[in-house]
C-alpha cells in the first residue's frame, strides 16, 4: 500500500518531506495489517504532491501535485519497491488545470486521467507510448468530464477493472461518487 504525505514521521525521517510512503499488508487489501516499510521523497521534483500511480508491472511511479502541476514519471529498478526509484521525466497539465489532485491510467498505459480542483473535472489525455507521460497529449475539450455537479473539491479518482465505472472522491460532499462510462 502506498499513501503520499507531504511531511514525513518527524522522529524516524526529521526535515523529509513530500514522500511516498510504501507499507506492506500481511493480508491482502486489510489496511489493519499493515507495517510501514520505507519512504521515498519526490521533494526535488514535487513540493505538494496529490496523487500517483504505477504502471502494471510496478517497475514506473507517477506522482502528481499542485507544485509543478505535473506528472513526474520515476523508473523503478525492484518492481514496487519505492526505494529504487529514480526520477525519468514530467509532464506539465497546467494548460488544463493547476491544482491537479490525482491520476491514473487505462489497463493497457495508452490514456491517462488527471483529476483537478480548479476546473472540477477529469482530463483525458492520449499517450502514444504505453506509460511514458513524454508521449502524452491533450484528447480535447470533448474528453474533458465535469464532476462538478456532485463536488466542487474533488480529491481522488478510480476506475473498475474493465474500466466502466470511475469513482470520484469528494472533499466538499465528504463521500465517493461512482460514475458509468
Amino acid at each position: 500500500m502506498y499513501v503520499i504525505g507531504t511531511i514525513g514521521n518527524s522522529q524516524t525521517h526529521p526535515g523529509v518531506t513530500d514522500i511516498v510512503n510504501e507499507y506492506i499488508l500481511t493480508t491482502g487489501f486489510d489496511v489493519s495489517t499493515a507495517s510501514y516499510v520505507q519512504l521515498f521523497s519526490v521533494e526535488s521534483q514535487e513540493s505538494a504532491p496529490r496523487g500517483m500511480a504505477f504502471n502494471n508491472d510496478g517497475t514506473k511511479m507517477y506522482v502528481i501535485g499542485l507544485g509543478g502541476d505535473d506528472v513526474n514519471e520515476y523508473n523503478l529498478s525492484t518492481a514496487f519497491d519505492v526505494s529504487t526509484s529514480s526520477y525519468v521525466q514530467n509532464f506539465s497539465v497546467s494548460a488544463q488545470d493547476t491544482y491537479p489532485q490525482g491520476m491514473t491510467f487505462n489497463n493497457d498505459g495508452t490514456k491517462m486521467y488527471v483529476l483537478g480542483d480548479q476546473g472540477n473535472d477529469v482530463n483525458e489525455y492520449t499517450l502514444s507510448t504505453a506509460f511514458d507521460v513524454s508521449s502524452a497529449s491533450f484528447a480535447g475539450n470533448n474528453e474533458r468530464f465535469s464532476v462538478q455537479s456532485q463536488d466542487t473539491h474533488p480529491l481522488g479518482m478510480a476506475f473498475n477493472n474493465d474500466g466502466t465505472k470511475m469513482y470520484i472522491i469528494g472533499g466538499y460532499g465528504k463521500d465517493v461518487n461512482e460514475y458509468s462510462l
